[in-house]
């Protein structure tokens, strides 16, 4: 059980390093104000931090 949850966990970080990295390449590419950066990135954190946590949740469950 520990060990799910240790690898769950580093994946986790992974997965969101990654997509704050691509990311910060969109705003860049798209040339979005700096502004609109620190929304951009809640948001998206926000969204991915539920899926993992679902994710987490179904696999615990099943």
């Amino acid at each position: 059980m520990i060990s799910v949850i240790v690898v769950f966990i580093i994946f986790a970080v992974i997965i969101l390093y990654n997509i704050n990295r691509m990311t910060n390449i969109l705003c860049i590419q798209k040339e979005i104000p700096e502004e609109k950066h620190p929304k951009i990135f809640r948001t998206i954190n926000i969204y991915i931090t539920i899926l993992l946590v679902s994710s987490y949740v179904e696999i615990l469950f099943t």
